[in-house]
């Protein structure tokens, strides 16, 4: 939506593998994620994790992140006590919940907005309740895709 606006992580690049450490088979925590150039008027980001090749299978939710042009996340802040506000993901948890295709390769699409307001939500909405609450508040919006299949 915007030039420039984008979301990077330091442990995979876009379109390639995400490493076992961040999945069902390794450590299952959140990947470290950055992101640079969201709009000055930014207000709050959210983050959903989803995997189209499982009809939008959501793995995590955080919403009302900090509004800077730029901001980053550690790995395994989705366990953090001082983590963001999370959402529910599919698996019926607020948390992160990492890549865990039953067969073959998956892809697992990671969406940062730009929110031009806080959102006024409360405990763990679910992604629909996010994106509700996000319609007409998004400046921006970056992807950043991985891929995943487990090994048997």
């Amino acid at each position: 939506m915007t030039d420039g606006f984008e979301l990077t992580s330091a442990a995979f690049e876009d379109g390639a593998p995400i490493p076992a450490r961040y999945t069902c088979d390794g450590d299952n925590v959140s990947p470290p994620l950055s992101w640079n150039g969201a709009p000055a008027e930014t207000n709050a980001v959210v983050i959903i994790v989803d995997d189209p090749d499982a009809g939008g299978f959501v793995h995590w939710i955080a919403y009302n992140l900090g509004g800077s042009a730029s901001g980053s996340l550690p790995a395994g802040v989705s366990e953090s006590p001082d983590g963001p506000a999370q959402g529910t993901n599919s698996f019926g948890q607020p948390e992160y919940g990492g890549p865990c295709p039953p067969s073959g390769e998956h892809r697992y699409v990671f969406r940062l907005l730009a929110l031009d307001d806080v959102l006024e939500l409360t405990g763990a909405p679910s992604a629909e309740d996010v994106l509700a609450a996000a319609d007409g508040h998004i400046l921006a919006e970056a992807k950043l895709t991985g891929t995943y299949r487990r090994s048997r």
